[in-house]
Order: C-alpha cells, then structure tokens, then sequence
C-alpha cells in the first residue's frame, strides 16, 4: 500500500521503550508461555486459539439497549453458548493446545460473570482481556467505545509478545464488527508483510487516538516475526453468505454452525473426526439441528473444497464405528454418511493462503460498510 506517510509513524519512533498503557492492560490478563515451540512438539503444543466472546463463542445481543441491559445483567447461569461452541472449544482443550487466549469487546467490569460461565463450561483458558471501557471513558476517551481496531489490535501483539518461538495460531471470531480485519492485519503483522508506515496509515483511517497509535506502532516494531496466523473462522452470525469475507482471502473461512469448523480443525489436524462427531451430534441431540444439518454442512465444506480426501475417510470411518441409534441422532449420522459418500475430494485441499496482499485502507471502510448493513439487517429480524 503505497500510501501518504502518517505522522504516528514519527512520533512512535520517537517513544521510549516503557510500558505502553494498551500492552500493561492486556499484558497482565493473558501472561506468557515461556517454553520455545519445536518441530518435534505435537501438534497440539505448536497450536495456539484465539477466541472472540460476543457472537462468537456467546449469544449475545447488543444491536438494542433491550439487549444491551440483558447482557449487562445476566448471571453466568443465564447467558447461552451458541450451538456447538462449547463442545468444540472444550475438544480443543481437551488436545492441550500451547495456549487458549479469549478477547472480549465486553467490559472489564463484567469479568467475574464472564470467568463464571467459562468455568460452568468447562473451558479451561490462559488467557482473558476484556475492554476497560469504563477507565477510557472517564478519561474522556469516548471513540474508544466503539473502537475494536486498535483495542483488540493491541492485545492480540501484546500475547503474541509473551509467546516464543514458531506455532500456529487458530482465530476465531463474528461477522458482526471487525474481527476478520483485525486477525488479518494481526497476522500479517507477524508475517512482516505488513509495515509500520502502513500500519500507521490504518490507525489514522481508524481514528485511533494519538497515544493509542503510537504504543500500537511500538508493539508491533518488537513484535516476533513469524508467519502465525494459520486460519481465521468467522462465525456468520448476521446470517450472511459465505462469501461475505472473500476478499480476506482463504485463510479467512467462514462458517454457518459449529460443525463446519470442526470439520476444517480436522483438516488441519487439530482435532480427530471421532471428536468432530462429537460437536455434530451435538448440534442436533442438544440444539434440535435436523437430521439433516449435517450432510447438508459437509456438502458445503466439500463444495467450497477446503477438504482433502483423507479427512471424508476419516469421517467414514468414524461414522462406521459409532453404533446404530434410533431417533434424530441416528438419522443425522445416515446423512452425514451419505453426503460422505456424494463428494469427490480432492487429494489435497486448498491451503488457506493469500493470493496477494491485502490492502486494509481500502478493507476497514469496505468491512465498516458491510458490517453497518448487517446490523441493520438483525435489527429487522423478527426476534
């Protein structure tokens, strides 16, 4: 992005090495995994997950004050997991993964409620940062309220900074705000394929606070160069089409019900399929999904060839072994096995890679854009 230079990028040459405010904040709640990653690791203690909360992980609705009070009020006991989401992300803890980190827009103050239901869960995490909206707000900080960019920005270079060595990272986040965005410059941070001089260009276009800019241009000058980002899932809760973030490129994937990123975990050797049939059966014991939610799901993955031959063996094979039940289980797992048997795959899926580099002065306005329409589309479905 061959663009104007912005004034950040001086004034952050310029700073002194202390603590940023941002890095503290974010610093103290996700800590740091010391022990440096190697090849002959499992894969499982190379793999780090990144995890959004609001409408991705719970259902939460802040499209109106109604929603908003309801959030702010609920007991731990009371706020819902989306479909799926807790089963696949205690699958995941369960392989013992180098690191488990959540990054929340929710306030600071909500934290004790929020480490409940993780706990009630049965989610077990190394890190937790939530918003200190109150603390900007009292500062006078008030486009700091509405800013995800810079925020979530900070805290994802601030736990990469506690990380040593190379791993791959797993992100997981919403269509509703801008995590797809703020996962791709993240990762492309890392990468180096973005530069200071165009990371500041963005955090000019985001209106991101003096302070804030300059600390942000800070973390990621000493941020540990590695090519991290490996996947980011973006749940379609806005009920958008899958294509919706194509322009992110394939490392971006999109997903409709929790089954699919299961699939995909599998895939990319994250998860094994009698794990991923866990989340799917799931999805139609616990959730009432129909039996046919499943094949149907599949189908798309197989259609939007991200699966390679060896993962629908897998699954056959899972299948197989699962005893025969009545009822809607049973009927779900007999269209999965069909849909298994529908698809040709290839032999080795589509590697979730860039095609070319991406271009975030143009993405933040169009994702801002895209995000705004979605809104407003929730808004005027009925409830």
């Amino acid at each position: 992005m061959h663009r104007r230079r912005s004034p950040c990028a001086a004034r952050a040459k310029a700073r002194g090495t202390r603590e940023p405010w941002l890095a503290s904040r974010a610093r103290a709640s996700f800590g740091s995994v010391s022990p440096e990653s190697t090849s002959t690791e499992p894969r499982a203690r190379r793999t780090v997950y990144r995890w959004d909360l609001d409408k991705t992980y719970l259902s939460t609705d802040f499209d109106s004050l109604k929603g908003l009070f309801r959030a702010a009020l609920e007991k731990a006991e009371d706020k819902v997991a989306f479909p799926g989401a807790r089963v696949l992300l205690r699958e995941l803890c369960a392989t013992e993964p180098r690191g488990l980190f959540i990054l929340s827009g929710s306030p600071e103050q909500m934290r004790k409620v929020i480490e409940e239901k993780l706990a009630l869960d049965g989610i077990k995490w190394d890190g937790l940062v939530l918003k200190p909206s109150l603390n900007r707000l009292l500062r006078g900080r008030f486009r700091f309220l509405r800013d995800q960019v810079s925020y979530k920005l900070a805290a994802l270079l601030t736990s990469r900074s506690g990380l040593d060595g190379a791993y791959d990272e797993f992100m997981f986040g919403d269509d509703a705000e801008a995590d797809a965005f703020v996962y791709s410059l993240y990762s492309d941070l890392c990468s180096g394929r973005v530069g200071l001089d165009a990371l500041a260009q963005v955090l000019d276009l985001a209106r991101a606070y003096d302070d804030d800019a300059a600390e942000l241009l800070e973390l990621a000058r000493n941020v540990p160069q590695a090519d991290v980002g490996r996947r980011i899932f973006i749940h379609l809760e806005r009920l958008e089409p899958s294509t919706a973030f194509s322009h992110f490129g394939r490392r971006v994937f999109a997903f409709h019900n929790y089954f699919q990123p299961a699939v995909v975990l599998l895939e990319d050797g994250c998860l094994d399929a009698d794990a991923v049939l866990r989340v799917g059966t799931e999805l139609v014991r616990a959730h009432a999904f129909s039996p046919e939610a499943l094949g149907a799901s599949y189908a798309d993955l197989a259609r939007r060839r991200v699966l390679s031959e060896s993962t629908g063996e897998a699954l056959r094979q899972a299948v197989a072994r699962i005893e025969p039940e009545p009822g809607e289980v049973g009927e779900a797992l007999s269209a999965l096995g069909q849909a298994l048997g529908m698809y040709a795959l290839p032999g080795r899926a589509e590697a979730p890679l860039l095609d070319g580099p991406l271009d975030y002065l143009e993405l933040l306005p169009s994702d801002k854009a895209r995000a705004k329409r979605a809104k407003t589309r929730a808004r005027l479905r009925p409830r």
